[in-house]
């Protein structure tokens, strides 16, 4: 039974079905409604016992027009790559969840023939071979990466199809994260990081122009765990890295590599003195590969991400810091404590001005680089911060007449299975001015950003976990319940917004259309100073009346 009237379905649920009673089908915002336009997710025959081990990430990748055809497609001796975190042509994406920069286009060329084609080659064929290309794919379109157990599932966003076009089957090991960069020359573009410590880079369209199951023309590191046997936790392309990228592990180390040197390379680092410390080492050899190892804290660093200009690199761990190195000089520049637990998440403003945090303490951290101090908490989950990512593709209404934003949209997920929509504007917020003497209260400021602190942090200070009453707090604009599992990231595109829960189900909503914006506009204007609301029921929505 579906009723429609009030956008609730009531259809069975199965697992290659994300949507179950009591899900709204659309979610509203001042500037109109976010409707579900489809899902994506993997076909169910295909899993086994180990479903469940690995979280669901979800990478979103924009392939160009085909090269010419003197192009080699790609082997193992060619390839090349780019920025990640977020992992999102130009997702940074970011993304994530980094920022997300990368073109939106309406169809993927002959996406039914491509469809037809892989699910008949990919998912069906008994036959291991990679010999056989499937000569429908027409070279360009944006797809969906996201792995589910054992295997790597690409799918075409442009179709409603659920099923992926693709399946790449590890035998050995979980993929666990993934990069993709649209800007990669000689081909190998999509980076795989597996549980255990293997990393692969290849070409995302020889794997769509195969019809096997296995990667085709993947060049391999860190084979076996030759350099480091801890599972990869997060991936990166470095942006304007020509084909530099860097792999962090459940050790708390990270290794940058160059895919266009030997993937076997020998490369042996000194022992690391003090697990407590930052400490950077080199590879002895020019032809070694990894290049350099990180070692960035004790326990395992969670996810990682730059900033869109290449020029900072953070990451958050499980000792609860956030960590922002400037990249080129292997310094560390700022960071700070969660309120408490892990930090799990982290992605940057296109502008480089904000970073996001989230993890075990339920909190969005927003952190400035201006004054390298957490400037706002965001309340409103009820359980852990999985994803988070700035909407770079939303337009404040609040524009200056420079073209400037002077209000950042952002959105966080968790695993209370909402999806939280927050408005920033650093201006408009209470923060206090200064750290009050004990038994005193503190200062307050609603004035221009240059006035919220006394002082900027010290360059390369770890500051402690902030008291409760220093930090302001913000609202979320919108909190919606999107899946029935956990959520484990989300992707702001031009037309839409993508949510993936840790089970392998992917959501598309589309974002609201002119004429329905104007018309909320119009709806909203008279209350739009009020304070936004959050509602604690899971199965509603709530945002600013």
């Amino acid at each position: 039974m579906i009723n429609t009237a009030n956008g609730m379905i009531s259809t069975p649920s199965s697992s290659a079905n994300a949507q179950s009673p009591g899900l709204k089908t659309y979610f509203k915002t001042p500037e109109g409604r976010y409707k579900l336009h489809y899902e994506k997710t993997y076909p169910s025959g295909l899993l086994h016992h180990s479903h469940g081990k690995t979280v669901t990430q979800v990478t979103l990748a924009h392939l160009k027009e085909k090269p010419a055809p003197s192009t080699p497609t790609a082997s193992s001796s060619s390839f090349t790559a780019s920025s990640g975190v977020k992992s999102a042509a130009a997702r940074w994406l970011g993304a994530g969840n980094g920022s997300r920069a990368l073109s939106f286009v309406g169809g993927n060329g002959s996406s039914k023939s491509v469809s037809s084609a892989g699910r008949i080659g990919s998912l069906g064929s008994s036959s291991p071979s990679n010999s056989m290309t499937n000569t429908n794919f027409d070279g360009k379109g944006t797809y969906l990466i996201f792995n589910v157990s054992d295997s790597i599932f690409i799918s075409d966003l442009n179709s409603q199809d659920k099923d992926p076009i693709k399946s790449i089957h590890f035998s050995n090991s979980n993929p666990v994260c993934h990069a993709f960069d649209q800007d990669a020359k000689n081909g190998h573009d999509l980076l795989i990081g597996l549980n255990s410590g293997d990393v692969y880079s290849v070409s995302l369209r020889q794997q769509l122009q195969d019809v096997g199951k296995k990667l085709v023309g993947a060049q391999h590191y860190n084979k076996d765990g030759s350099v480091n046997n801890s599972r990869c936790t997060s991936i990166a392309w470095i942006p304007g890295g020509d084909g530099a990228f860097v792999v962090a592990h459940a050790d708390g180390n990270m290794y940058i590599y160059e895919k266009n040197k030997d993937g076997a390379g020998d490369s042996s680092f000194p022992v690391i003195k003090d697990q407590t410390q930052f400490s950077v080492a080199h590879a002895r050899y020019s032809k070694s590969n990894p290049i350099a190892r990180w070692h960035v804290c004790q326990g395992s660093i969670n996810s990682i991400a730059f900033s869109s200009d290449g020029a900072c690199l953070a990451t958050v761990g499980r000792d609860g810091y956030l960590r922002v190195f400037d990249y080129s000089k292997e310094q560390l520049v700022c960071g700070g404590k969660s309120y408490y637990g892990a930090l799990l998440c982290c992605a940057w403003s296109m502008d480089g001005k904000y970073i996001l945090t989230g993890g075990e303490d339920d909190l969005v951290q927003v952190w400035s680089m201006e004054d390298r101090k957490v400037v706002a908490w965001g309340e409103g989950h009820n359980s852990w911060v999985s994803g988070v990512a700035f909407d770079s593709y939303w337009s404040s209404p609040n524009s200056d007449g420079t073209g400037e934003t002077v209000m950042y949209r952002f959105g966080s997920v968790g695993q209370d299975t909402q999806l939280l929509l927050w408005d920033l504007e650093m201006d408009e917020i209470v923060v206090p001015l200064r750290r009050c003497p004990p038994g005193g209260s503190p200062t307050f400021s609603t004035g221009s950003q240059s006035s919220h602190w006394d002082n900027v942090c010290p360059l390369g200070t770890l500051l402690p976990a902030p008291s409760i009453r220093d930090v302001p707090k913000i609202s979320p604009l919108v909190a919606h319940r999107v899946h029935t599992e956990p959520l484990s990231g989300l992707i702001f595109n031009p037309g839409s917004v993508l949510t993936v829960c840790r089970q392998g189900h992917i959501k598309v909503w589309m974002r609201p259309s002119g004429a329905e914006s104007q018309s909320s506009n119009s709806e909203t204007v008279s209350g739009s100073k009020d304070k936004p609301l959050v509602s604690n029921t899971l199965g509603s929505t709530s945002h600013k009346q």
